[in-house]
């Protein structure tokens, strides 16, 4: 290979880890025309790059976006080639991946959207709980009202006093997240492999941060402010004991509520668990262990190069076989949709993923031939040979496949043989029509190198000889060697990191709702401690006392539980959606949940229970 003698410009700062597209060095568009000749003479409607373009002013997107559509069509090389291109604004370009008919209709956007509007359920079952146990210590601050109305004071200004210590815990629960972030952060990030950081220095956090002290202590002192601030004096200061009986059903109200949200978000963690495990063992339709690819720079452009390193690699017995591919396994590549064939409708759109192999390609890959055979270097005509998949063979409608012929941009090419469906993308959806071209006979070259390693040979001993073959070859580029199960791994990220979160705000939803559910018990056991003195002096045990004063509650949860789990399985069914293979909703999620939330709440509610019912009932009784 000629080496090009390149000359630094500029020195760029590292990217945010958090951008889309990474990159060590910048080179200019011509050196890599001139390192790929293939590509010199590319067409309007390939399609094969990527476009950024500075607009003078963004009010003129949409006629920008008209025009360079109308003109890209204009110059199509296929008047076949259904493909379109759109613009998009650059900035949106990390957020939203998934697109119908040139519109963005989703991507991690989505997951952006429900991380917020679980965080705002988190909050909100905080709010719920400072709530109840401020109404649920209603009787204690009664007095307090009665005698400050009776001095003069108005309701308002009450409300007022209720808001302002409300808007102070606030503020300090404020400051104690801080510092558990700065705790915790460095744990979170490594748990997520994510670097995030919090910007103290942007006016928009702090904003942010007061809206977010604002909003939760209003919400939180709104009910008890308007409550406790409604006291009668003469009522209080004769000591009624029917304070707090009047809010009793908005708490019960506000614990079903937070046990909804939480036993919704239980439901749904468990069922993402679920899929993600699908997916991570559903047969991919060719073998992904041991096989690793590395990528064809330097010296191994060459073909004589590339094929002198896998026999020597052969020889050694370090892999089983090797064979050339267009692009990452696992990575996007070319589509087209330029191919005629006899018979088919010309009035239907078609679109095809193209791939180039090399030979080797089914034995290397794992691969299940259902008709026909793989290339083979007697056959010299291969070079105008295809391979197909079932799905290109069921989009053609081709009965007995093996030795019809189409057409892609006017060239005539053979089908020699038909590939069991093999996900090389991602096993959670449909494989796509593939066409898989041998070397050499499209505009596009093979810039991958996949090997099979041997799996009798020490991994650590057979990754050294490549790396030793890749310095004699190929000196100046320095092997980097990507295994496919990792690269599949790496394609559940984001349904990994949906299910970390999940299981995370779901662990927080339910140990904030059990605090609630344990200061309601704790009133409940208060307000009933001389009725449960009565009952002992009467005979009654400590099974009957403790079942009295759990019942209420279970009927709470098990109210939850009704509601919680239609929710749950109206998201998740929805969730699912997007996925082409899918696990089936079965009821046992949801029946799992129920026992484990009944459980929580037993527990919860006869921690406080037993001390009661364990209580002398002299103590509450000495003084009637």
């Amino acid at each position: 290979m000629t080496q090009i003698l390149l000359k630094v410009t500029a020195v760029i700062e590292d990217q945010p880890k958090n951008q889309t597209i990474q990159f060590d060095i910048l080179l200019n568009w011509a050196l890599f025309l001139k390192e790929n000749n293939q590509f010199k003479d590319a067409k309007w409607d390939w399609g094969f790059t990527n476009t950024i373009i500075q607009l003078k002013d963004n009010k003129s997107f949409s006629i920008a976006d008209a025009v360079m559509r109308k003109m890209i069509r204009s110059h199509a090389n296929d008047p076949n080639n259904y493909l379109s291109a759109f613009l998009f604004p650059y900035a949106k370009n990390h957020l939203y991946t998934e697109f119908e008919n040139g519109k963005p209709v989703g991507g991690r956007i989505d997951q952006v959207k429900l991380f917020l509007f679980l965080a705002f359920g988190v909050l909100l079952i905080a709010c719920i709980n400072y709530m109840n146990l401020s109404t649920a210590q209603s009787e204690r601050r009664a007095r307090e009202v009665g005698v400050r109305k009776a001095l003069g004071s108005t309701r308002n200004s009450i409300a007022g006093q209720f808001l302002i210590e409300s808007l102070l815990l606030s503020f300090l629960a404020m400051i104690l997240a801080f510092a558990l972030l700065e705790l915790f952060l460095p744990y979170f990030n490594h748990l997520l492999n994510i670097h995030m950081v919090i910007n103290y220095g942007s006016a928009l956090t702090w904003v942010v941060l007061t809206g977010l002290i604002l909003v939760s202590g209003l919400l939180a002192g709104s009910y008890p402010s308007l409550y406790l601030s409604s006291f009668t004096p003469i009522k209080v200061l004769k000591g009624s004991t029917s304070i707090g009986k009047s809010s009793l059903p908005i708490r019960k109200a506000l614990v079903v509520l937070q046990f909804t949200f939480s036993i919704c978000m239980i439901i749904c963690a468990i069922l993402i668990y679920n899929q993600i495990q699908y997916v991570r063992n559903k047969p991919l339709g060719f073998s992904k262990d041991n096989l690793i690819q590395i990528e064809k720079t330097g010296e191994f452009t060459n073909s004589g190069k590339t094929e002198l390193f896998k026999q020597e690699l052969l020889k050694a017995g370090v892999i089983t076989s090797a064979t050339e591919y267009s692009t990452g396994l696992t990575s996007g590549g070319d589509n087209s949709s330029n191919i005629t064939w006899a018979g088919h409708d010309q009035n239907w759109l078609y679109s095809w993923n193209n791939r180039v192999a090399g030979y080797d390609f089914i034995e290397t890959l794992g691969l299940k031939i259902l008709a026909g055979r793989d290339f083979q270097r007697k056959f010299s005509s291969d070079t105008s040979s295809v391979l197909l998949n079932e799905a290109a063979v069921k989009s053609m409608e081709l009965k007995n496949p093996v030795g019809k012929q189409f057409k892609k941009s006017g060239q005539l090419f053979t089908i020699i043989g038909v590939l069991q469906d093999y996900n090389y993308e991602s096993a959670a959806y449909k494989t796509v029509p593939t066409i898989t071209y041998l070397s050499n006979n499209t505009h596009q070259a093979n810039r991958t190198i996949l090997l099979r390693l041997n799996p009798a040979q020490n991994l650590t001993q057979s990754i050294q000889t490549i790396n030793e073959w890749n310095k004699r070859l190929n000196p100046a580029y320095p092997s980097e060697l990507t295994f496919i199960n990792q690269e599949l791994e790496d394609k559940l990220a984001n349904e990994k990191l949906l299910s970390t979160l999940s299981n995370l705000f779901g662990g927080f939803a339910i140990f904030i709702s059990c605090l609630g559910l344990l200061g309601l018990a704790l009133y409940m056991a208060e307000q009933r401690s001389k009725e449960i003195s009565i009952r002992k002096v009467l005979g009654a045990d400590l099974r009957n006392i403790l079942i009295l004063l759990n019942k209420d509650f279970l009927i709470l949860v098990i109210l939850s539980n009704l509601i919680a789990c239609p929710l749950a399985y109206i998201i998740s069914y929805k969730w699912l959606q997007q996925f082409d293979y899918r696990i089936e909703l079965t009821i046992w999620p949801m029946l799992m949940t129920i026992g484990l939330s009944l459980l929580i709440a037993v527990f919860t509610v006869s921690l406080q229970s037993f001390k009661v019912a364990k209580a002398n009932p002299i103590n509450a009784l000495k003084y009637e």
